[in-house]
């Protein structure tokens, strides 16, 4: 079956994004309720990078945020979703799926002309400091994603569940 894309660089965007949350959701399928919620990584001082769970609530929470992010841009409000802890791959595979269709309806009206914004005034100022426009933003969320991908794959290295 051949792939179909999404038109223009909004398309592009969409198209990347959905590939590597579909990459992630294949890296965890599989995982079971154990290997999901041992602590891979007792070390560490980011509680988002514990275990295989924390890790996905911490990208599942971010989708949301960087969808919300734009949405403030276009002068929306909406609260940013509590980070939440689920028991099973299965629930996190959901959630991912439901932050990139969240995502596509934040994308929904946007033009391609607006993804780029050479104003630092009128780019997105994130809760860490870092000013981006839309695409920027994307690619990051992009980019976040194959990083926690990559971490989820050294930790089922560690479980010794590679597939």
């Amino acid at each position: 079956m051949n792939k179909v894309y999404r038109q223009g660089a909004k398309g592009a965007l969409l198209d990347e994004y959905e590939r590597v949350i579909g990459e992630l959701q294949q890296t965890i399928t599989g995982l079971s309720n154990r290997e999901l919620t041992t602590v891979t990584d007792p070390h560490t001082q980011d509680d988002n990078c514990r275990s295989i769970q924390t890790v996905l609530s911490h990208v599942v929470n971010s989708a949301h945020s960087y969808a919300i992010y734009i949405l403030h841009a276009y002068g929306y409000q909406m609260v940013r979703p509590e980070k939440r802890y689920h028991p099973t791959v299965n629930d996190y595979i959901r959630e991912l799926q439901e932050a990139f269709a969240f995502t596509q309806m934040v994308f929904q009206d946007i033009k391609d002309s607006e993804l780029e914004q050479p104003d630092n005034d009128k780019k997105i100022l994130t809760r860490w400091g870092q000013i981006y426009d839309i695409e920027q933003l994307m690619e990051h969320a992009i980019v976040h994603v194959m990083r926690h991908r990559r971490q989820i794959e050294q930790f089922r290295i560690i479980l010794g569940t590679v597939s």
